[in-house]
């Protein structure tokens, strides 16, 4: 089995510090300064010509500020667990930790990990787990009551190995949380929850940057179908 990817140090070049505002809350993300700067980087080339692997965790996605408002504004139990599944530079988890939940950030990419960890404690929260994770081969004894996912679905053939990662991760009863900004395999999404063991239900979102362009998108509530 191939390693799982990280990110080279040297790739990254400057990095900058965000303020997100998300419901009338503020947070601090780090991210690499320029995003498409990394991906010419001779290191994440060479690595997307092995595998097609590209680091997309170091921008904070539209989808990604979705699912912050919507965790910020879901009334979780205390204490709840949740994985955030590519977790990225971890918007979502953190919002999910102010909200009281207990988190676990999970990304194919190390160093996305490190960024969310860093951000977290940026934000004043230390206890929480990384999981270093390929969707398609999760740990056997992970199931967690609330997975949140955002902007994964970059590719069709991400579709798939999402469906069955949910399938297999929520505990029954549970709830996942997905936003995406309307890209085309969103379609396919529909057809693979509406096929399997899954239901869902959908509502429009839309996100972006203070004073700058807003991006369409949906929430899809997932749950067990029985």
């Amino acid at each position: 089995m191939n390693p799982l990817p990280e990110t080279p140090p040297e790739a990254l070049g400057p990095v900058v510090y965000e303020q997100v505002f998300v419901d009338g809350q503020t947070f601090v993300i780090a991210r690499p300064g320029d995003a498409d700067r990394l991906l010419e980087a001779p290191a994440v080339r060479s690595t997307f010509a092995a595998d097609e692997y590209l680091p997309y965790w170091a921008d904070l996605w539209p989808a990604a500020r979705m699912l912050a408002k919507v965790v910020l504004r879901e009334p979780w139990p205390p204490g709840r667990e949740a994985l955030e599944v590519g977790c990225g530079l971890g918007l979502a988890g953190i919002a999910a930790l102010s909200a009281g939940l207990r988190v676990t950030f999970s990304d194919y990419d190390a160093t996305a990990l490190r960024f969310a960890a860093d951000n977290a404690r940026a934000n004043g929260f230390h206890d929480f787990r990384l999981l270093h994770m390929d969707w398609c081969s999760p740990p056997d004894d992970l199931r967690v009551p609330v997975v949140l996912a955002s902007d994964l679905l970059y590719e069709l053939c991400n579709v798939e190995p999402l469906v069955a990662l949910i399938r297999r991760v929520l505990s029954p009863g549970g709830l996942c949380l997905v936003t995406d900004q309307d890209r085309a395999p969103s379609y396919a999404l529909r057809h693979a929850l509406a096929s399997g063991e899954l239901s869902f239900t959908t509502h429009g979102m839309k996100a972006g940057e203070p004073g700058g362009r807003r991006v369409r998108g949906t929430l899809y509530r997932i749950t067990h179908a029985r």
